[in-house]
């Protein structure tokens, strides 16, 4: 099976080379000083789709189904550093994200959930961890992701299977699809309003800041 990096990165046409580049997908290097924009485009989406879905529910004064992916209370890192350490300590492709938000959307679309501040953090970390071992070929096991994610090894195990589960185990990702996710996120670096269908939900209060540079040995795929 051909890796979706690999694909994503071959492909040409319109959403193709120059998407990449704005996205920081092609020809960039974990040495690089400049972060890829991917990672604040994709920040910028999951907290407006956040926002958006808990006025909704404010309004509406209803409250949302609570699922495995839910916390107590909201953790303490917003979206933005909680994506940034997770792009810093899992050393996983930029293309990753793309993946992951596809994932994501994927399982809003199967169990109709909303992304909420207390959902967001765990929905986040269990589908960069999927993109990472279905796309890169190298990747860390689910005890060193728990550390990244600030959840325990017995609970990354229950939120992947449950992730997995939820999308019927479909984590191909075709370059058409792809590269439509590229575009969005194209558009939102412009400062287009893109509205999604993203609407889900958890996370326990079990973050720490403190950076942990130590890693354990990656998978070899």
């Amino acid at each position: 099976m051909q890796k979706m990096g690999t694909l994503a990165l071959e492909t040409n046409g319109d959403v193709c080379s120059n998407d990449y580049v704005v996205l920081g997908l092609k020809d960039f290097r974990k040495e690089s000083i400049e972060k890829p924009q991917i990672l604040s485009l994709l920040s910028t989406l999951l907290e407006r789709s956040v926002l958006k879905n808990e006025r909704r529910l404010e309004t509406l004064q209803t409250k949302d189904f609570i699922t495995i992916f839910h916390g107590l209370r909201a953790p303490s890192l917003s979206i933005q550093q909680y994506i940034d350490r997770i792009f810093k300590y899992s050393c996983c492709s930029s293309s990753c994200f793309v993946v992951a938000y596809i994932y994501m959307d994927r399982f809003i679309e199967q169990t109709k959930s909303l992304l909420t501040s207390l959902n967001i953090h765990r929905l986040t970390i269990t589908s960069v961890m999927l993109a990472a071992k279905f796309m890169d070929d190298a990747f860390y096991n689910n005890a060193y992701y728990a550390r990244v994610g600030g959840v325990s090894t017995m609970e990354i195990n229950k939120l992947e299977m449950k992730f997995l589960f939820s999308l019927d185990f479909r984590l191909h990702v075709n370059v058409q699809t792809f590269g439509k996710y590229c575009s969005i996120l194209k558009r939102e670096a412009k400062g287009a309003l893109v509205e999604r269908p993203i609407q889900s939900c958890g996370v326990e209060e079990s973050w720490t800041n403190k950076d942990d540079s130590t890693c354990t040995r990656p998978v070899a795929r």
